[in-house]
């Protein structure tokens, strides 16, 4: 059973490693080098009255997934951005549904009218991911320097809470 929850302090260890490995395996993330606990943190209070940040677990507690909103200083004040990571292996199980699930309430109680994602075109199984969730392309953003030097074109995509 996958149960869906806000995430919390303690959870930050676990996060850390699952999007670890996504940056390991590489060709999904934009993130490119390592994360800590404390990263995690850093990135949950950036702005937490305006942010949402959920886990999937399993019925051990183990962390499947998590996702997160908030505002983005490239976008207007009534949208927000969203982060969805699921660890490898566990894709395809309805982590991701779930998670988006809790994210679509939450940034409708937050007051936000649309949610952005901006997918690197290369991550075949996010695009899928958010087209499924009705994500609909908006903008194309080619040749973007990742930090490690890599170059890759990536796709924003539009979900409308209203």
């Amino acid at each position: 059973m996958i149960t869906i929850r806000r995430a919390g302090v303690l959870d930050a260890r676990q996060m850390a490693e699952l999007l670890n490995a996504i940056i390991r395996k590489g060709g999904t993330t934009a993130h490119t080098t390592s994360v800590s606990r404390d990263t995690i943190l850093e990135w949950m209070d950036r702005d937490p009255q305006r942010s949402a940040w959920h886990v999937a677990e399993d019925d051990t507690g183990n962390i499947l997934g998590f996702q997160f909103l908030e505002p983005h200083p490239d976008l207007p004040v009534e949208a927000c951005d969203i982060a969805s990571f699921v660890r490898l292996g566990q894709t395809g199980l309805g982590v991701g549904s779930k998670l988006f699930d809790a994210s679509r309430k939450a940034a409708k109680a937050l007051g936000y009218a649309w949610i952005n994602a901006t997918i690197r075109a290369d991550n075949s199984g996010g695009l899928a991911y958010y087209q499924s969730r009705g994500f609909e392309d908006y903008a194309h953003h080619t040749k973007q320097r990742l930090a490690d030097g890599a170059v890759v074109d990536k796709i924003s995509k539009r979900y409308d809470l209203t």
